[in-house]
């Protein structure tokens, strides 16, 4: 099962700066023009490290990579960023709202040993390989993690999560808010019995990963480049207890091309058709349900519920099947439509007004799939299809780095 290890985390020094203009939300969601916002915020936004930009005349002596890590170093010696003195747990918030419900996230940061996944820590989610490159040659240039893992863990007990809100009465040592006007703040634990309570709360649990697949298997194959021991044997994770109210997962919805000219002919088969107005709420709709999903295409101006009938499935793992995921790439995508490109939209209206407007054919819309389901399908050895979680809100980038001790 998981080892959890507290450590001298790297820190901004918050004499020197301002929270709000050196953090930056995760690289994976950071268009362009967002990315020359967070430059123009600060010489010493986070993002000139772990996600800097590609420049005229880049080689292989010189190039992002090796700019991040002169980054990191310099700031390092400036004072910037400051390494703590005693090994810690790093208490972690956000406040943040969904739909205008007040809601709070809280866990811990801490070093995870590294392990073969499916011995302690469990995917849930197929990955893209391109990402990978990118995230190992950042770790080879700087030694360091950069962003953090998001990771749960179940403990009905909630010992780890009683030690967190203690710690959270006190003032914290960061506060940021992001771009959503959601409010982050970082705690230092450095007590050794708070520690130990919370190691001993996670002794023998899995641990689960909901966001940083990518991150988790580049770590993996840069401890196994390294071929020997050293701090690339952990890696850094936030932690949160799925037992606590704070987790929200939003679905991603599915844009399609090149669907047939009568696309219900072919999902009737399969799926009984509820029609609906055009001006129905299709999240609503679907909330009704444990399973559906919702349908619209280019030929109609209606809204279609599609619930499985059953069949179509009989080769898939019992852990996936009920998922409506599973079912919309598996049966819907694969056997029916055959449909190999997909585009992901969070946004319900943005979907539907990309296919009135023609840019795409169709568009299937999905509820959220469930913290429980996540953690039945990493149990079992499975992974769902990309994009079938979108954990929220997400970690921001710079609160805490874990940078290798040789």
């Amino acid at each position: 099962m998981a080892e959890i290890v507290p450590f001298k985390g790297v820190l901004y020094n918050m004499s020197k700066v301002s929270g709000e203009d050196v953090i930056a939300p995760p690289y994976d969601i950071i268009a362009p023009e967002y990315k020359e916002k967070l430059y123009s915020k600060s010489p010493y936004n986070i993002v000139r490290i772990d996600f800097g930009k590609e420049l005229e005349g880049d080689n292989e002596l010189q190039n992002k990579y090796t700019r991040a890590a002169n980054n990191l170093n310099s700031w390092l010696k400036d004072g910037i960023l400051q390494g703590s003195k005693t090994p810690a747990v790093y208490g972690y918030e956000i406040e943040y709202r969904v739909k205008e419900k007040p809601k709070k996230l809280r866990g811990f940061f801490s070093l995870v040993r590294l392990e073969e996944l499916g011995r302690g820590v469990y995917p849930h989610e197929c990955t893209h390989s391109k990402p990978k490159a990118d995230r190992l040659n950042l770790l080879r240039t700087c030694r360091a993690n950069i962003s953090p893992i998001f990771s749960l863990y179940n403990s009905p007990e909630k010992k780890a999560s009683e030690i967190i809100n203690r710690v959270m009465l006190l003032k914290p040592y960061m506060e940021a808010k992001d771009s959503d006007g959601a409010v982050h703040r970082l705690w230092v634990v450095e007590a050794e019995e708070d520690i130990e309570t919370i190691q001993n709360d996670l002794k023998g649990k899995p641990v689960f990963i909901a966001d940083g697949h990518h991150r988790y298997e580049t770590a993996l194959e840069f401890k196994k480049e390294m071929n020997g021991r050293g701090g690339w044997d952990y890696v850094l994770m936030f932690l949160a207890n799925m037992s606590d109210e704070g987790l929200t997962i939003l679905p991603a919805h599915r844009l399609v091309k090149n669907l047939p000219e009568n696309p219900l002919d072919v999902l009737s088969e399969h799926f009984t058709v509820e029609i609906l107005s055009a001006q129905d709420d299709i999240t609503g709709a679907l909330s009704g349900y444990e399973h559906a999903i919702g349908f619209c295409y280019r030929n109609s101006d209606k809204l279609y519920l599609l619930r499985h009938k059953g069949s179509g499935l009989e080769n898939i793992n019992p852990a996936l099947k009920e998922l409506d995921v599973t079912i919309l790439h598996e049966l819907i995508f694969k056997k029916l439509l055959n449909i190999t490109e997909v585009t992901y939209e969070m946004d319900t209206a943005k979907t539907r007004e990309m296919v009135r407007k023609g840019i795409y054919d169709g568009a299937f819309f999905l509820n959220p799939t469930g913290v429980k389901d996540v953690e039945r399908v990493a149990l079992s050895g499975e992974r769902m299809p990309p994009k079938s979680t979108y954990f929220y809100p997400k970690l921001l980038t710079g609160m805490v780095i874990y940078k290798f001790s040789e």
